[in-house]
């Protein structure tokens, strides 16, 4: 997964984005190469990004 990969000012729920997260450690079996180091790096971030947004949308 590349940062062009998701638009920019595009967002995903943190469920949304979470369940990637999931679905790459699945697929993984648990242990990431560098490749998915990197995407599971970008979704934690856009996580963090999501949950942020969510909390102050909720404020």
């Amino acid at each position: 997964m590349s940062p062009e990969s998701v638009a920019p000012g595009s967002v995903r729920s943190p469920e949304e984005v979470n369940e990637q997260i999931r679905a790459l450690w699945q697929r993984a079996g648990g242990s990431l190469s560098a490749q998915e180091r990197a995407e599971y790096e970008l979704l934690v971030v856009e996580w963090a990004a999501a949950i942020r947004g969510a909390v102050i949308a909720a404020a």
